[in-house]
């Protein structure tokens, strides 16, 4: 006979509303003396990618950490900011603590930002003659017209939304170095045809959702009719609070976007999530909401999901591939809806029309950016 699964707990983990996370005020060389003590203490260096074989290279000058961010129990040490052909990221060592047991296990990730401006975690990479492709979390199973297929639920890689205007502060301390090797000593690499990250991701989700989920395993927003902005509905208690959960306003600068950037964090109105709004000169888009539990795996991110319609999380300019002759090859943004192309970026088009037909941009646009 095969083991009954056992029904999530009734019991709702810890919550942890925080309104401002900042890094800590260390000079580089003690964030330096402070990430080997934890070596001389027991901790072990545990990198995915090819450094497994050499972990000694994080102790480099090269990977020396220079900052350093806390959240809940665990702290991130941080390089400065690098770059390659691809990404624009940070060597992220992601400290976790195990109760009485102290930390154990220092794991090297990849920290970077996506085109939506949001902070990401690697969660493994492919590699082929002509180009890698960033691994973006677990997966799901969706059907097209033409049938099933795997997807990447790529709101599994956001970083906390609590350390994204951290994150985004210390990019600015320093002019950003080329690294063209931080890929592959960190992140580990799948065959070419794998889209599925590996257990080391997956297991602390399974675990987490094995206890609880989040609106009891339900979306928290879904449209009534596909491709109808304004049949958008969340359900009763998970809608942005607009009104008294802003628990963040972050400022900062973007020239893809042209010009100023606000990023909002906003609670919603039962305070059992969080939702992150970014709006510039020329859009305003709301990202995935996350939890506000404060159990992070070793990747730095939430083991816990919140389920939502993914088409409430276009960004302003999204994936739009169109062919030689103009025909759409393949896109993310809901047919009808897909504008020009960004003059910097033509595999990407303004979202702006489906953004601005959303009625949650709508008020959020009425009631904070007026």
């Amino acid at each position: 006979m095969a083991p009954r699964k056992r029904p999530p707990s009734n019991t709702a983990p810890e919550s942890v509303i925080l309104s401002r996370v900042a890094p800590e005020d260390h000079a580089p060389a003690l964030v330096a003396r402070r990430f080997r003590a934890l070596l001389k203490q027991g901790a072990e260096l545990c990198p995915a990618g090819r450094a497994r074989h050499d972990p000694g290279v994080l102790l480099t000058r090269r990977y020396l950490p220079r900052h350093e961010l806390r959240l809940f129990d665990a702290t991130f040490f941080l390089t400065d900011f690098r770059f390659d052909d691809g990404l624009s990221f940070f060597v992220a060592s992601v400290v976790l603590r195990e109760g009485s047991r102290g930390v154990r296990r220092i794991h090297p990730r990849i920290f970077y930002k996506d085109s939506g401006l949001v902070w990401r975690v690697a969660s493994h990479f492919t590699h082929d003659e002509v180009a890698y492709w960033i691994g973006k979390g677990d997966v799901r199973w969706e059907r097209d017209a033409v049938g099933e297929f795997l997807s990447s639920a790529e709101e599994t890689t956001n970083l906390p939304y609590e350390i994204q205007t951290p994150l985004d502060e210390i990019s600015r301390r320093a002019r950003r170095r080329r690294d063209d090797e931080a890929i592959e000593l960190f992140v580990r690499q799948a065959p070419s045809d794998r889209i599925a990250p590996y257990a080391d991701f997956t297991a602390p989700r399974r675990r987490a959702a094995a206890r609880w989920r989040i609106n009891g395993g339900r979306p928290v927003a879904r449209f009534l009719r596909r491709g109808d902005p304004s049949s958008l509905r969340f359900t009763r208690g998970y809608e942005p609070d607009f009104e008294k959960g802003v628990l963040e306003d972050a400022v900062s600068a973007s020239r893809y976007f042209g010009g100023e950037l606000h990023k909002y964090r906003i609670l919603s109105t039962n305070r059992r999530i969080q939702y992150l709004f970014l709006s510039s000169p020329s859009h305003s888009w709301i990202n995935h909401p996350q939890t506000l539990t404060a159990e992070l795996s070793s990747y730095g991110v939430r083991t816990l999901d919140v389920l939502a319609d993914e088409d409430l999380f276009v960004p302003g300019y999204e994936y739009h591939e169109l062919d030689e002759d103009g025909v759409v090859v393949a896109s993310q943004i809901p047919d009808g809806f897909a504008g020009e192309q960004h003059p910097d970026d033509p595999d990407r088009a303004d979202a702006s029309a489906w953004l601005e037909a959303l009625p949650v941009i709508q008020e959020f646009r009425a009631k904070l950016r007026r």
